[in-house]
């Protein structure tokens, strides 16, 4: 669950893509960074923490050029630390820049097949500096003494041929310009924008279109699966298709949670998507307890809002805002150790104990993962005076890691996990548990759109497409456990 864009334009774009990473800041907290091509230079600044702490004025002076990628990460594991901040870079061959969305589930082996056939040296734990040495290698296979176009299309083909996972990449090339492709099945989101000027068209790259929103470019399309495509330095838009067409199964999840209400995703409103999910959950309520006795539905701040207002509307019950959240405190969700997601639930809501005293209430939340928030914040609205307290995930429960690119805990780590939904209300403390319908959940986004039939809903299904490499679920528990992040942030100081 990263952010990365990429523009290329008629003059500067340093500004541009800070201005842009700012609105994917709900991305990814931990770590940003920018690339500039000016002439036959690269300039790149990235650091660990917020965009707005990561650059300043100095900085973004350096960042010249009209062709350039941005990218925010949250910290996956093994990739916690500022060595691993994007865009990686390589100067073999031509000079080349990647930003990465995603996960690869065949990081280990290409590993050793950059060492030991490659001659290549991976110097992180990122999968995404596997991937632009992957890339790299057969660009430099092409023997050409400038890049092409024949060559990148060709390099994006064999990465496709490669890596196995979730990606969306956008890589600067010297000499050649932007080149930005989705992995087979388009797990990963990237969105085209188009900007015409005085001086020509200028085109953008984007995880999400409300990038595109506050730059003044128009969301054109969302790359397709498989596809290559080069924005040339002239601004010459250039696509070809890379890899066999698969399965399309874009992350789910990215509606339910990850990305803005306000963003458009494979042409389905984010928004109309959640408000489809809180109708959803409210008819499986009026099937299960026609009598039931909620007398106020309110939203856990901030993804399940419209969920929660459609659901109260279907109800007809009051809607109403029961806590107040502390915007400076980040999403809970991606912090690095359970510890810090802890404490930092009371430091972020706070209770209006009008809208709970004496009442029977009902949370929305866009999903539960390990639970701890839940049961705090269900033990907050008891301690408000709440008379019960339902609570209603407007998603299904999440029983199995997601592997393409979101850092979910280990198995063992979900409150799901090998619990029934009643024992699950018991442990977080709920009068009533109620969880959305996976296939209510598919119908809400497929509805927006006839093409889309298929997701990647491994979280909740347990169904990976892409398929799995034996012993990686347990390398991946072992790396995911919170006192596994714990002692390599000691270690790396």
């Amino acid at each position: 669950m990263c952010g990365i864009l990429a523009i290329v334009g008629r003059s500067d774009v340093g500004a541009a893509l800070y201005d842009g990473l700012t609105v994917l800041q709900h991305r990814g907290q931990d770590a940003a960074g920018i690339a500039t091509v000016d002439g036959a230079r690269v300039h790149l600044h990235k650091a660990n923490g917020l965009v707005k702490d990561v650059f300043n004025t100095e900085h973004m002076s350096r960042l010249r050029g009209r062709i350039g990628i941005a990218h925010c990460r949250y910290p996956t594991a093994g990739s916690e630390g500022a060595d691993e901040a994007q865009p990686f870079w390589v100067n073999s061959p031509f000079g080349i820049a990647l930003g990465h969305n995603g996960n690869l589930v065949n990081t280990n082996l290409l590993r050793k097949e950059l060492f030991e056939q490659d001659r290549r040296h991976i110097n992180t734990g990122s999968d995404s500096e596997v991937l632009l040495n992957v890339f790299a290698h057969e660009m430099q296979n092409s023997g050409s003494l400038r890049a092409t176009a024949e060559d990148a299309f060709r390099a994006v083909s064999a990465v496709h041929a490669r890596c196995i996972g979730g990606y969306a990449v956008v890589t600067l090339v010297l000499g050649l310009g932007v080149v930005a492709f989705r992995d087979v099945h388009g797990i990963r989101p990237l969105v085209l924008g188009r900007r015409d000027s005085d001086d020509g068209v200028e085109w953008a790259l984007a995880s999400e279109s409300v990038a595109l929103d506050l730059l003044g470019f128009k969301r054109e399309r969302d790359v397709r699966p498989g596809e290559g495509m080069i924005i040339t330095e002239q601004g010459e838009l250039l696509s070809q298709q890379c890899a066999e067409p698969k399965q399309h199964a874009p992350c789910i999840f990215e509606y339910v949670y990850l990305a803005r209400p306000d963003s458009m995703m494979e042409d389905v409103s984010v928004y109309k998507a959640r408000l489809r999910m809180g109708e959803k959950l409210a008819q499986k309520i009026l099937h299960l307890r026609p009598d039931h006795d909620i007398e106020a539905v309110i939203p856990i701040p901030d993804t399940s809002r419209t969920a929660a207002l459609a659901l109260a509307q279907t109800l007809d019950v009051k809607y109403r805002e029961g806590f107040v959240k502390n915007r400076y405190v980040g999403r809970t969700f991606i912090m690095p150790g359970q510890s810090e997601r802890v404490k930092s639930v009371r430091r972020k809501l706070n209770a209006i104990e009008l809208e709970f005293r004496n009442k029977c209430v009902l949370l929305v939340d866009d999903s539960i993962v390990r639970g701890t928030t839940s049961r705090q914040i269900i033990q907050m609205a008891r301690e408000a005076g709440a008379r019960k307290v339902y609570l209603a995930s407007a998603a299904p429960p999440v029983r199995h890691p997601n592997v393409y690119g979101i850092d979910m805990p280990s198995a063992e780590e979900f409150v799901a996990h090998d619990r029934s939904e009643q024992e699950i209300e018991q442990l977080i403390g709920a009068d009533w548990l109620i969880y959305q319908e996976l296939d209510d959940l598919i119908w809400s986004v497929s509805e927006g759109n006839d093409d889309l039939n298929h997701f990647d809903t491994s979280c909740f299904s347990g169904e990976y497409i892409t398929g799995i490499p034996t012993g990686y679920f347990e390398d991946l528990a072992r790396a995911r456990a919170d006192h596994a992040k714990a002692a390599r942030r000691v270690s790396k100081g």
